[in-house]
């Protein structure tokens, strides 16, 4: 297993495992997420914060980070933070736990970037989802209406969000 930084190169494959990601949230939950643009993607790509998780050459889990995220934390983004999102995994990979490689990732780069918390969020009361993310250590921190969604993707609209924290 290694983590490492995407590359343009992974892009096809990213962009395969959201669309997969999405039509298993579409069988499951009313909100799912939206066609995301290949800009932003690249934006990350180019800024070192799109990763994935290889196992055998086979790409088996990404997600993006942050180290501000203003829309979604408000007034908490003056904490020092790591956010993630878009925490997708290969369907091949299903039940290997790649939440738990990252969030055990995310501890050492949040340490080594000087940050104080882990975050992450998702949108609407997901509770299969909110019960795996405090399983793997996350704090809950509750359900909130977002004031500013202009700049946030279309799932974000006039859908609350659920937050949550890890301190480390």
């Amino acid at each position: 297993m290694k983590i490492a930084n995407s590359t343009r190169a992974d892009i096809t494959e990213i962009f395969r495992l959201y669309e997969s990601a999405t039509n298993f949230q579409k069988t499951k939950y009313t909100l799912h997420w939206p066609k995301f643009e290949t800009s932003l993607v690249e934006t990350e790509i180019e800024e070192n914060r799109q990763w994935k998780i290889t196992i055998d050459g086979k790409t088996a889990c990404v997600w993006a980070t942050t180290f501000d995220d203003p829309q979604i934390w408000e007034e908490r983004n003056a904490d020092p933070a790591v956010y993630i999102h878009r925490i997708t995994t290969n369907p091949e990979f299903k039940g290997q736990n790649m939440v738990a490689t990252i969030v055990a990732w995310a501890k050492e780069y949040a340490k080594a970037n000087n940050k104080t918390y882990v975050r992450l969020d998702t949108v609407g009361q997901n509770e299969g989802l909110i019960n795996h993310y405090i399983k793997m250590g996350f704090n809950f921190l509750g359900l909130y209406n977002l004031k500013h969604t202009d700049q946030l993707p279309s799932h974000y609209h006039g859908n609350p969000v659920s937050l949550f924290e890890i301190l480390i």
